[in-house]
């Protein structure tokens, strides 16, 4: 398998993805990706339920982003 192929083979969504990892989502055809993304939300773990907000989950993401660059 080229690198090429390989690389586009283990492309999935990313919050904070790498250049490479975004050229080779970009690469991918539109149903491509939303076939990756049915994928990734049919994870057991993306089917839990959670008392947190959206908004308490992006301050903690942030606290924890502050800390790493304090640290």
């Amino acid at each position: 398998m080229s690198r090429t192929a390989d690389q586009l083979a283990n492309t999935h969504p990313s919050a904070t993805p790498t250049e490479a990892a975004l050229g080779a989502w970009e690469a991918l055809s539109r149903d491509e990706q939303i076939c990756r993304y049915q994928g990734l939300f049919a994870q057991p773990d993306c089917n839990i339920f959670a008392a947190d907000t959206l908004d308490d989950i992006l301050l903690a993401a942030r606290q924890r982003v502050a800390q790493r660059s304090r640290g």
